[in-house]
């Protein structure tokens, strides 16, 4: 499969590219400074510099062309402020959204975040960030022209992943490896089962690939 990643040099991204390319798939990911390339090049990856705070959908179809799914891994950022948590959590979303259904490309995973509801309330920049992600998963369950899965796991930690979770519609919070995160991404991906549905996902005691083929088709 010919997998395109936007927010490709992120820490969940670098671990997915990996996994992808020991399973012999192509990997994409698209980033913003070409100074981050040889990075995606080590985990095996292909490096599209593209910016998706500025490109236009068509640009960003361009790139999605001919892949078999797109993953969404795109984020602002802990140290950014409210306005980029609408222009990428939100805005970027809805733009690889757009491009993935303009390219032809239907199967499509976002990781988004446990919590994130379009009408949560407060005036934190994290309540504006929990708002804009889940406005950019509206928008992308909204559209028939995509096979989606929306994943949110929960307090991300860089722990060596076990290879043991929890995913279910509802899991309560908890800490998750970005290890297992990418973990399951990459069997999400390849389990067209869990298209329409939006899970949580935490630590647990289920192997991943058992995890992902019980909700798939559920």
């Amino acid at each position: 499969m010919r997998i395109v990643i936007a927010g490709g040099h992120g820490r969940i991204a670098l671990r997915l590219e990996r996994l992808l390319s020991a399973g012999g798939h192509e990997a994409v990911g698209l980033i913003r400074r070409p100074e981050q390339a040889e990075d995606l090049r080590t985990a095996g990856a292909e490096p599209v510099v593209l910016d998706l705070e500025s490109a236009s959908a068509e640009e960003v179809a361009e790139v999605l062309r001919g892949a078999d799914a797109a993953v969404f891994a795109a984020g602002a950022g802990p140290a950014s402020g409210a306005a980029r948590k609408d222009t990428v959590d939100r805005g970027a979303a809805v733009l690889f959204a757009d491009a993935a259904e303009r390219a032809g490309v239907r199967r499509f995973v976002v990781v988004s975040s446990m919590g994130a509801d379009a009408a949560h309330p407060g005036d934190e920049v994290f309540d504006v960030y929990l708002r804009a992600k889940g406005a950019a998963d509206d928008a992308v369950r909204a559209r028939p022209g995509l096979e989606w899965t929306v994943l949110r796991p929960g307090m991300l930690t860089d722990d060596a992943g076990t290879g043991l979770v929890r995913l279910e519609a509802r899991t309560g919070r908890g800490p998750v490896p970005r290890d297992d995160v990418a973990a399951v991404l990459a069997e999400l991906v390849e389990t067209p089962g869990t298209a329409g549905l939006t899970l949580e996902l935490v630590g647990g005691a289920t192997p991943v690939t058992v995890a992902v083929k019980d909700v798939a088709g559920n």
